[in-house]
């Protein structure tokens, strides 16, 4: 049997360095001792919550043959991973598993398959909900993802093409790592991890040693072996609730397209900027909120609302549900004057 500190050890991988005092049965702690510690936390995770997770299999509506995102042809279909975070039938996923779908169907862990609906789906943050009609099933407990730690050891599990389930080990190798969406906008916080990403296990679940949810796998660099992403779990746990109560996220917009510039010293010492970049405003949008607010082509953007723009992502980062219709301060840089404006963002479309 394990000691406590050995359990502690496993489970608690970033907490007080272990002093080699520790003992099993009057034994010193012998590697295969580590070994078969790590194994039991590993089994134990997995038993956990593959009873919760879910193969998802995707028909795509049959119209031109073209390629829809993630390269699958209209009329084809694909497969990926999920797990149901309500015992009533909710499961989360990837958005780029089930977009756009004609008809999705779910096998659950004991090979039950049942049709799916999709609840909501936000291609921002690669995130989707998805519901099947049953009840009392086994759901996940989800962990919070702001204590999880570099080296904190992880499990990414998955049901990929209709193999019950696939599990792999790990440990968290970066908590800052940022990657753009399908369509473009940046998702900040990503969890990096070292436990490898089965094809078809996008939308699955990534563990922490007690079985909890520590994020949604979410990607693999094909190229860069072992080097995988996961949504953090908070922020698929806003996601998903957003997304159950109204089917998407609502987030505003202010209607101009930009690029990231570096600013001339001159500038930034004259005006006491606290940028040396700014987002250079390359177009606008007709009847935009930025139009209307009197920006122009050639302006650059410098703080809004206060806070400082760094790039087009700072500003993205800022433009959240809560900025619809509330009036914010921009200032902008035009040739070598600094000046304010007021903008209504509006909600994106």
């Amino acid at each position: 049997m394990m000691t406590n500190r050995i359990a502690e050890l496993i489970s608690n991988p970033t907490g007080s360095h272990y002093s080699g005092n520790a003992t099993l049965d009057d034994r010193p702690i012998s590697d295969g001792d580590l070994l078969d510690a790590y194994s039991n936390a590993v089994i134990g995770a997995a038993r956990r919550v593959s009873p919760a997770v879910v193969n998802i299999d995707v028909h795509m509506p049959e119209k031109t043959g073209d390629k829809t995102r993630r390269g699958r042809a209209e009329g084809g279909h694909g497969s990926g991973s999920g797990f149901v975070f309500t015992p009533d039938g909710f499961i989360l996923t990837n958005s780029h598993v089930v977009h756009n779908a004609a008809r999705i169907e779910a096998t659950l862990h004991d090979g039950q398959k049942l049709p799916a609906r999709i609840v909501g789906d936000d291609p921002q943050t690669d995130l989707a909900v998805i519901h099947i009609n049953t009840h009392l099933l086994d759901a996940v407990e989800f962990a919070d993802s702001s204590a999880i730690q570099v080296g904190q050891l992880v499990v990414a599990i998955g049901n990929p093409f209709g193999f019950q389930t696939t599990v792999t080990a790990g440990v968290v190798s970066n908590l800052a790592r940022s990657f753009r969406s399908q369509t473009g906008r940046l998702i900040d916080n990503i969890v990096q991890t070292d436990a490898a990403l089965n094809p078809g296990n996008s939308g699955g679940p990534l563990v922490d040693s007690h079985g909890r949810v520590v994020g949604v796998n979410t990607a693999i660099i094909p190229m860069a072996q072992g080097i995988c992403f996961a949504i953090p779990s908070n922020t698929a746990q806003f996601v998903a609730a957003r997304l159950i109560r109204d089917g998407r996220i609502r987030r505003s917009y202010i209607g101009f397209a930009g690029q990231n510039v570096p600013l001339h010293r001159r500038l930034v010492r004259y005006h006491q900027l606290d940028v040396d970049t700014a987002v250079l405003v390359v177009g606008l949008e007709l009847d935009s909120p930025a139009r209307e607010a009197g920006l122009e082509e050639g302006d650059l953007i410098v703080s809004f609302d206060g806070k400082p723009i760094y790039t087009i992502d700072d500003l993205q980062k800022l433009l959240s549900e809560e900025r619809v219709g509330v009036k914010s301060p921009i200032s902008i840089i035009r040739g070598t004057s600094l000046l304010k404006f007021e903008v209504t963002p509006i909600e994106a479309r």
